[in-house]
């Protein structure tokens, strides 16, 4: 565990999977919750990933390869080897998994030092992968519940929905536990069929959604398509750039990462989704989830307002 992450301050971080991406280049590290920590320490923002590794030279590699990226981290040692995903990539870009079961990140615990780091949490980010597990979910759920209530407290469902990790129930929980939605148009027709809104156009579905479980935004990413953020009083609708894409792992995730530093700089909502669709598509035109953002995107959040330091 590393000690960085025990001060008594507010932190932004990214619970579940931790792993390494198997991508036609080589290993890279991984996860969708260690990459949103990742980028939001390149926001300068005090963030950390937690999650779970094996005592073996897979988890010992990942622990310093976090370090050497500056991110802060709760990596508990369990007796599971260390996560690992095969990522094969088509003629775009675009990924698919092949996800190994039985892991260390499946089997996150939840200790004292983590409930601790729960209770100064201002932003989380989680998913529905990590919580396939009954121990990684009742980890992720009580974290949750752990941390302080609140106006400027975020709690972010990124739902990045792969293969058949995920049931209905466990959306719904998340769903009312979350008050920002992360999801894109191939996770949003899945929704759509698991809570009855066939038929209606993905606005109407994402407004549906925002209503009935009190959320503060839903963010809705549709690749080349372009991508829409919506408010109780906003819509915000920013084409998505053209770039020469290298792969895509990784981009949604960085794209939730600059939306919320954003936001926890005091920017509004069109200014965070301007700095997202930025910073996803800078992603998608690098190699593996956690390239090195470039100051023209960094230096746009200077961190005096409300952000966390």
């Amino acid at each position: 565990m590393n000690t960085e992450a025990n001060r008594k301050t507010e932190w932004v971080v990214g619970i579940g999977e931790a792993l390494w991406d198997i991508l036609p280049e080589g290993r890279k590290i991984g996860g969708a919750p260690a990459n949103f920590a990742y980028h939001m320490s390149q926001f300068g923002l005090r963030s950390c990933a937690v999650s779970a590794v094996g005592d073996d030279e897979a988890g010992r590699e990942l622990r310093n390869q976090l370090r050497e990226k500056g991110v802060g981290h709760m990596l508990e040692t369990v007796p599971f080897p260390t996560g690992t995903v095969e990522v094969t990539l088509d003629g775009a870009g675009i990924p698919s998994y092949e996800i190994r079961q039985g892991v260390a990140w499946d089997n996150i615990p939840f200790t004292p030092q983590i409930e601790e780091l729960a209770r100064h949490t201002r932003a989380a980010c989680f998913g529905s992968l990590a919580q396939r597990s009954p121990v990684s979910h009742r980890t992720i759920g009580r974290f949750l519940e752990t941390m302080p209530d609140g106006e400027g407290q975020y709690k972010v469902f990124d739902i990045n929905l792969r293969q058949h990790f995920y049931t209905q129930q466990v959306v719904e929980e998340s769903l009312r536990k979350c008050n920002i939605l992360k999801i894109n148009d191939e996770e949003l027709a899945v929704v759509g069929s698991m809570f009855g809104l066939e038929g209606m156009q993905p606005g109407e579905q994402c407004r549906t959604l925002l209503d009935r479980y009190g959320l503060r935004i839903v963010i809705l990413t549709c690749g080349a398509a372009g991508s829409s953020v919506f408010a109780p009083d906003t819509r915000s609708y920013i084409p998505t750039p053209r770039v020469e894409v290298a792969d895509t792992v990784g981009a949604g995730d960085s794209f939730t990462a600059s939306f919320l530093a954003a936001l926890l700089s005091g920017l509004g909502i069109g200014e965070a989704h301007r700095l997202a669709v930025d910073v996803a598509a800078h992603v998608c035109s690098q190699h593996g989830a956690m390239p090195r953002l470039p100051e023209r995107f960094t230096a746009r959040l200077r961190n005096d307002g409300p952000a966390i330091r």
